[in-house]
């Protein structure tokens, strides 16, 4: 990510989309949700977590949740904000270019992708069947979330809108879709009964 694009990310941008009630992006209770989700369909499909990679982790909403549904699991907070990384000790990377020593067995990429251009999004999808032995879990903002499901008032314009067919594709090539954002590498089996395939 271009330092400028960084420097974006500070605490105004933090105070505006995550701390301030009035503006806020997502609240502790959807991202409490959230993790419930990812943990109940990874623990339906057998699949056993242990470590887990938050990329591009933000203010860690995620942290305490996963600590709740997968208490075995270690989390490690990904961030480029250089005010973050100050602030709660997040490892300084991105997405986009991240080699740790180990894989992670679930990594999130969660409202990340859409502030990469084409060729840094593409490679951070690419970049996510390194980082994970198991699963990941995507959203990013999508030109047809952008039309339909976002409350625009309240979501950061700054982004690069693509369709979601976009993602889909590049993520297909290395991973098969579970529901709900959680998709597993091609390389990893679960027993999925027919009409639990999406």
């Amino acid at each position: 990510m271009p330092a400028d694009r960084r420097a974006a990310f500070d605490s105004a941008f933090f105070r505006k989309y995550y701390f301030d009630k009035a503006t806020r992006v997502t609240t502790a209770a959807e991202m409490r949700g959230r993790a419930q989700l990812i943990a109940a369909i990874l623990r339906h499909a057998g699949i056993p977590v242990r470590s887990i990679l938050d990329a591009g982790c933000g203010i860690g909403l995620l942290r305490k949740p996963f600590a709740e549904a997968l208490p075995r699991a270690r989390y490690a907070g990904l961030e480029a904000s250089d005010y973050l990384c100050a602030r709660y000790q997040w490892i300084k990377g991105s997405v986009v270019d991240f080699a740790p020593r180990s894989a992670s067995d679930l990594v999130v990429c969660y409202d990340v992708l859409q502030y990469l251009d084409d060729r840094d999004a593409a490679g951070a999808i690419a970049n996510l069947a390194n980082l994970t032995r198991a699963a990941i879990y995507v959203s990013a903002l999508t030109r047809e979330d952008w039309r339909a499901n976002c409350d625009q008032g309240r979501t950061d314009r700054a982004v690069h809108l693509r369709p979601g067919d976009w993602y889909r594709r590049r993520l297909l090539r290395r991973f098969n879709y579970l529901g709900f954002g959680v998709w597993l590498r091609k390389d990893v089996s679960a027993i999925l009964w027919d009409l639990e395939r999406p």
